[in-house]
């Protein structure tokens, strides 16, 4: 391959999908994870590898890594996009959500890079993309146990990017604001959802999952030197 491989997680749908599309058309061979296989091969991506892995089973995580590895070269960037949102009051929601939530996206990110960190230290390359949220620097109502996620992301993000700084090994933090995806619908409250539409509808409708590909891009063409630590981007008419 004249490009190195790229994994990307939750890449079934949204900001997932539209950066495999993206990473794939600059000709990066790629290894998709996702709990819904027919989605991803539905992509029809050349030199695409699609593999069924929850990200919290850590073990099959990685030996989809190791597999992908055999056939494309090693991983050079890891992206953590898989995540779910489960929104509701601290006193209302049901605690088995929030353990959802940080096992997804918590232990999940913390799995992928348990899989390619050694390595990319042995080599003294590669980047790692972590998906957080502007819920990852402030807080919002109904986010408690999801702020939670978000803003782990941000602190493991930034405490292994110092870790492996001198190793030439990048980690960046790609914070969105409101995304059209399939996120909200995770939320079990009815009222929940229809409030945060209405949320989205004031601010004239919100960024695209290909705006967040986009960005993701950017910040992983940067030469090896340059690392992009955080880029924070949302529609112009969102205000927190």
């Amino acid at each position: 391959m004249t490009k190195p491989l790229v994994v990307i997680t939750g890449a079934s749908s949204g900001i997932g999908e539209a950066t495999a599309r993206t990473l794939s058309a600059q000709g990066h061979p790629l290894l998709l994870l996702a709990r819904r296989i027919d989605r991803l091969t539905a992509l029809g991506l050349p030199n695409t590898m699609c593999r069924q892995v929850d990200v919290t089973d850590g073990p099959a995580f990685t030996a989809a890594i190791e597999e992908a590895e055999v056939q494309y070269g090693p991983v050079d960037c890891l992206v953590n996009n898989a995540g779910v949102m489960l929104l509701g009051l601290a006193h209302e929601q049901d605690p088995a959500e929030w353990k959802t939530m940080f096992d997804v996206n918590v232990m999940g990110l913390l799995n992928g890079i348990h899989a390619v960190l050694a390595k990319m230290k042995a080599r003294q390359g590669g980047t790692v993309i972590n998906i957080s949220s502007i819920a990852g620097r402030k807080t919002f109502p109904n986010h408690a146990a999801y702020c939670g996620t978000k803003f782990a992301v941000h602190a493991i993000t930034e405490n292994i990017r110092e870790e492996v700084a001198d190793d030439n090994v990048r980690f960046i933090t790609i914070a969105p604001g409101a995304v059209e995806t399939e996120l909200l619908s995770h939320t079990t409250s009815d009222d929940i959802k229809a409030g945060y539409e209405e949320w989205k509808d004031g601010m004239g409708g919100v960024i695209a999952p290909q705006d967040i590909a986009n960005a993701i891009s950017y910040a992983y063409q940067q030469p090896q030197h340059l690392c992009i630590r955080e880029i924070v981007l949302a529609a112009t008419r969102q205000q927190p």
